[in-house]
Protein backbone atom coordinates (compact mmCIF):
# COMPACT_ATOMS: atom_id res chain seq x y z
CA UNK A 1 0.00 0.00 0.00
CA UNK A 2 1.59 3.55 -0.97
CA UNK A 3 1.25 6.61 1.27
CA UNK A 4 -1.09 8.03 -0.93
CA UNK A 5 -3.52 5.46 -1.01
CA UNK A 6 -3.10 4.97 2.89
CA UNK A 7 -4.22 8.30 3.37
CA UNK A 8 -6.95 8.20 1.62
CA UNK A 9 -8.32 5.09 3.13
CA UNK A 10 -7.60 6.45 6.46
CA UNK A 11 -9.32 9.55 6.35
CA UNK A 12 -12.21 7.53 4.89
CA UNK A 13 -12.91 5.05 6.99
CA UNK A 14 -12.21 7.82 9.84
CA UNK A 15 -14.91 9.80 8.38
CA UNK A 16 -16.85 6.98 8.26
CA UNK A 17 -16.44 5.70 11.97
CA UNK A 18 -16.77 9.00 12.84
CA UNK A 19 -20.50 9.44 11.02
CA UNK A 20 -21.64 6.15 12.13
CA UNK A 21 -20.63 7.40 16.17
CA UNK A 22 -22.40 10.46 15.82
CA UNK A 23 -25.73 8.77 14.80
CA UNK A 24 -25.08 6.66 17.26
CA UNK A 25 -25.06 8.08 20.43
CA UNK A 26 -28.24 10.74 20.28
CA UNK A 27 -30.48 7.67 20.06
CA UNK A 28 -29.09 6.77 23.84
CA UNK A 29 -31.34 10.65 24.82
CA UNK A 30 -34.75 9.60 23.27
CA UNK A 31 -36.39 7.97 25.69
CA UNK A 32 -36.37 8.63 29.89
CA UNK A 33 -37.16 5.21 30.25
CA UNK A 34 -36.67 1.69 28.96
CA UNK A 35 -36.47 2.12 25.57
CA UNK A 36 -38.84 0.10 22.68
CA UNK A 37 -36.43 -2.67 21.09
CA UNK A 38 -36.21 -1.00 17.42
CA UNK A 39 -34.21 2.19 19.68
CA UNK A 40 -31.89 -0.09 20.97
CA UNK A 41 -31.34 -2.69 18.59
CA UNK A 42 -30.84 0.83 15.77
CA UNK A 43 -28.37 2.42 18.16
CA UNK A 44 -26.04 -1.18 18.36
CA UNK A 45 -26.69 -1.36 14.59
CA UNK A 46 -25.41 1.45 14.48
CA UNK A 47 -22.87 1.29 16.48
CA UNK A 48 -21.24 -2.03 15.03
CA UNK A 49 -20.94 -0.52 11.62
CA UNK A 50 -19.04 2.58 13.54
CA UNK A 51 -16.68 -0.45 14.63
CA UNK A 52 -16.31 -1.80 11.62
CA UNK A 53 -15.09 0.93 9.99
CA UNK A 54 -12.97 1.87 13.10
CA UNK A 55 -11.14 -1.37 12.05
CA UNK A 56 -10.43 -0.34 8.77
CA UNK A 57 -9.17 2.76 10.07
CA UNK A 58 -6.50 1.64 12.32
CA UNK A 59 -5.55 -0.82 9.77
CA UNK A 60 -4.85 2.05 7.21
CA UNK A 61 -2.89 3.80 9.46
CA UNK A 62 -0.80 1.24 10.55
CA UNK A 63 0.06 1.04 6.69
CA UNK A 64 0.37 4.33 6.29
CA UNK A 65 2.87 5.22 8.99
CA UNK A 66 4.78 1.60 7.86
CA UNK A 67 4.40 3.55 4.18
CA UNK A 68 5.83 6.99 5.18
CA UNK A 69 8.53 6.28 8.11
CA UNK A 70 9.39 3.10 8.30
CA UNK A 71 11.39 2.96 11.18
CA UNK A 72 8.07 3.99 13.15
CA UNK A 73 6.18 0.96 11.83
CA UNK A 74 6.48 -0.53 15.75
CA UNK A 75 4.27 2.09 17.15
CA UNK A 76 1.66 1.89 14.11
CA UNK A 77 1.56 -1.46 14.95
CA UNK A 78 0.59 -0.85 18.63
CA UNK A 79 -2.08 1.64 17.27
CA UNK A 80 -3.30 -0.83 15.44
CA UNK A 81 -3.43 -4.03 18.29
CA UNK A 82 -4.97 -1.53 20.57
CA UNK A 83 -7.22 0.09 18.49
CA UNK A 84 -7.97 -3.47 17.38
CA UNK A 85 -8.70 -4.52 20.84
CA UNK A 86 -10.91 -1.66 22.18
CA UNK A 87 -13.24 -2.18 18.87
CA UNK A 88 -13.60 -5.93 20.33
CA UNK A 89 -14.45 -5.19 23.70
CA UNK A 90 -17.23 -2.95 22.53
CA UNK A 91 -18.41 -5.31 19.99
CA UNK A 92 -18.60 -7.68 22.74
CA UNK A 93 -20.61 -5.79 24.74
CA UNK A 94 -23.22 -4.53 21.89
CA UNK A 95 -23.90 -8.60 21.10
CA UNK A 96 -24.33 -8.86 25.20
CA UNK A 97 -27.16 -5.76 25.10
CA UNK A 98 -28.88 -7.13 21.78
CA UNK A 99 -29.11 -10.48 23.13
CA UNK A 100 -30.74 -9.26 26.43
CA UNK A 101 -32.75 -6.80 24.33
CA UNK A 102 -33.95 -9.68 21.85
CA UNK A 103 -34.97 -12.06 24.39
CA UNK A 104 -36.83 -10.15 27.03
CA UNK A 105 -40.48 -10.30 27.06
CA UNK A 106 -40.90 -6.21 27.82
CA UNK A 107 -38.51 -3.39 27.04
CA UNK A 108 -35.58 -3.37 28.96
CA UNK A 109 -33.05 -0.63 29.27
CA UNK A 110 -29.94 -2.64 28.76
CA UNK A 111 -27.60 0.31 29.88
CA UNK A 112 -29.00 -0.94 33.51
CA UNK A 113 -30.50 -4.48 32.91
CA UNK A 114 -26.72 -5.91 31.62
CA UNK A 115 -24.57 -5.75 34.04
CA UNK A 116 -21.97 -7.29 32.53
CA UNK A 117 -21.23 -4.65 30.23
CA UNK A 118 -20.69 -2.40 32.42
CA UNK A 119 -17.21 -2.28 33.08
CA UNK A 120 -16.66 -3.35 29.14
CA UNK A 121 -18.01 -0.10 28.65
CA UNK A 122 -16.25 1.61 31.07
CA UNK A 123 -13.08 1.28 32.61
CA UNK A 124 -12.00 -1.09 30.08
CA UNK A 125 -13.02 0.89 26.96
CA UNK A 126 -11.61 3.84 28.31
CA UNK A 127 -8.22 2.04 29.19
CA UNK A 128 -7.69 0.70 26.07
CA UNK A 129 -9.02 4.09 24.01
CA UNK A 130 -6.47 5.73 26.02
CA UNK A 131 -3.31 3.45 24.78
CA UNK A 132 -4.72 3.38 21.40
CA UNK A 133 -4.96 7.33 21.34
CA UNK A 134 -1.46 7.46 22.80
CA UNK A 135 0.50 5.33 20.60
CA UNK A 136 -1.65 7.11 17.71
CA UNK A 137 -0.49 10.64 19.12
CA UNK A 138 3.13 9.35 19.07
CA UNK A 139 3.04 7.91 16.10
CA UNK A 140 2.09 11.79 14.63
CA UNK A 141 4.44 13.92 16.64
CA UNK A 142 6.88 11.73 15.78
CA UNK A 143 6.55 11.19 11.98
CA UNK A 144 4.80 14.54 11.33
CA UNK A 145 2.34 12.76 8.87
CA UNK A 146 -0.86 15.47 10.53
CA UNK A 147 -0.55 18.87 11.65
CA UNK A 148 0.66 19.11 15.54
CA UNK A 149 -2.85 19.41 16.78
CA UNK A 150 -3.70 15.98 15.70
CA UNK A 151 -1.04 14.52 17.81
CA UNK A 152 -1.54 16.99 21.13
CA UNK A 153 -4.99 16.59 20.92
CA UNK A 154 -4.72 12.85 21.18
CA UNK A 155 -2.79 13.00 24.12
CA UNK A 156 -5.08 15.56 26.05
CA UNK A 157 -8.16 12.32 25.03
CA UNK A 158 -5.90 9.74 26.15
CA UNK A 159 -5.61 11.33 29.29
CA UNK A 160 -9.24 12.34 29.79
CA UNK A 161 -10.11 8.54 28.81
CA UNK A 162 -7.49 7.35 31.72
CA UNK A 163 -9.53 9.82 34.10
CA UNK A 164 -12.40 8.08 33.93
CA UNK A 165 -11.10 4.29 34.80
CA UNK A 166 -11.74 4.46 38.14
CA UNK A 167 -15.65 5.28 37.36
CA UNK A 168 -16.16 1.37 38.22
CA UNK A 169 -16.25 1.80 42.17
CA UNK A 170 -18.74 4.68 41.24
CA UNK A 171 -21.99 2.67 40.91
CA UNK A 172 -24.16 1.82 38.21
CA UNK A 173 -26.50 4.48 37.53
CA UNK A 174 -26.32 5.86 33.82
CA UNK A 175 -27.77 9.44 35.35
CA UNK A 176 -24.68 9.70 37.59
CA UNK A 177 -21.66 11.72 35.40
CA UNK A 178 -19.14 8.91 36.49
CA UNK A 179 -20.77 6.27 37.34
CA UNK A 180 -19.60 2.84 35.83
CA UNK A 181 -21.84 3.35 33.01
CA UNK A 182 -22.74 7.16 33.72
CA UNK A 183 -23.43 9.50 30.71
CA UNK A 184 -19.86 11.01 31.17
CA UNK A 185 -18.06 7.72 31.29
CA UNK A 186 -19.90 6.48 28.06
CA UNK A 187 -22.16 8.95 26.22
CA UNK A 188 -19.84 12.03 26.75
CA UNK A 189 -16.33 10.18 26.18
CA UNK A 190 -17.99 8.49 22.66
CA UNK A 191 -19.27 11.68 21.63
CA UNK A 192 -15.89 13.66 22.30
CA UNK A 193 -14.00 10.76 20.23
CA UNK A 194 -16.62 11.04 17.74
CA UNK A 195 -16.07 14.92 17.19
CA UNK A 196 -12.42 14.09 17.04
CA UNK A 197 -12.30 11.17 15.07
CA UNK A 198 -14.62 13.37 12.18
CA UNK A 199 -11.57 16.05 12.70
CA UNK A 200 -9.16 13.53 11.87
CA UNK A 201 -10.24 11.46 8.93
CA UNK A 202 -10.70 14.81 7.24
CA UNK A 203 -7.34 16.15 7.60
CA UNK A 204 -6.03 13.32 6.78
CA UNK A 205 -7.93 12.52 3.75
CA UNK A 206 -7.52 16.46 2.90
CA UNK A 207 -3.60 15.55 3.07
CA UNK A 208 -3.33 13.22 0.69
CA UNK A 209 -5.10 15.53 -1.82
CA UNK A 210 -2.32 18.14 -1.06
CA UNK A 211 0.29 15.41 -1.12
CA UNK A 212 -0.56 14.95 -4.81
CA UNK A 213 -0.66 18.87 -5.67
CA UNK A 214 2.91 19.13 -4.23
CA UNK A 215 4.00 16.36 -5.90
CA UNK A 216 3.17 17.60 -9.15
CA UNK A 217 4.24 20.74 -8.65
CA UNK A 218 7.82 19.20 -8.49
CA UNK A 219 7.69 17.62 -11.60
CA UNK A 220 8.03 13.62 -9.28
CA UNK A 221 11.27 14.78 -9.35
CA UNK A 222 11.58 14.82 -5.09
CA UNK A 223 9.56 12.71 -2.46
CA UNK A 224 6.33 13.98 -2.06
CA UNK A 225 5.87 16.52 0.59
CA UNK A 226 2.71 16.54 3.32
Amino acid sequence: MNEHFARRLTGLAGIATAAAFIVEVPLYFIYSGPPPDANVLARLLIGILALACLVVFVTAFRELVKAAHPAYEWVGTMAFATGLVYATIVLVSSGLEAGAVIAADRPIDPTITVSGTYILYGSISRLMLALFLTALGYAIARTRLLPRWAGRSAFVLAGTNLFFVPSLFFGNDPAHFYAANGWGTTALMGAIFSYWMLALGVSTYRSATRGRVASSRLGGRSRTRW
